[in-house]
């Protein structure tokens, strides 16, 4: 499994998963850094096998309109802690490792539950 993560994801969550062995790129890692287009998040995304982290509602709209990104994680929580947000990576760690194994998926945190959605 393989996270690229859009520009509001902390540095903590990148550094967590990291020490989980798992591979994580930042969008501010990437040439342009926060200037990288969402489409260009998108295409390095699929091309290399990533799953796209975000908050950003443009990607779950371009997920579902557009299949791109293929694996997308959409934090819709609002303002939490960076350390509430490691928290529900911990705990969720296993279920987004076993569904993220397909080739499209889609997950949703929100505040009473996790969505998944898979074709």
């Amino acid at each position: 499994m393989k996270f690229l993560c859009d520009v509001h994801i902390s540095y903590k969550l990148v550094r967590f998963l990291k020490a989980q062995d798992i591979e994580v790129l930042h969008v501010n890692e990437l040439p342009d850094k926060w200037h990288t287009k969402d489409n260009m998040i998108c295409q390095l995304a699929d091309q290399e096998g990533f799953t796209v982290i975000t908050k950003d509602i443009d990607f779950k709209n371009s997920h579902f309109l557009k299949n791109t990104p293929a694996r997308l994680i959409r934090v819709a929580l609002g303002n939490i802690s960076n350390q509430v947000l490691i928290d529900i990576f911990i705990e969720n760690l296993p279920l987004f490792k076993s569904n993220f194994a397909e080739e499209i998926c889609f997950i949703e945190i929100l505040a009473t539950h996790i969505n998944i959605v898979k074709p």
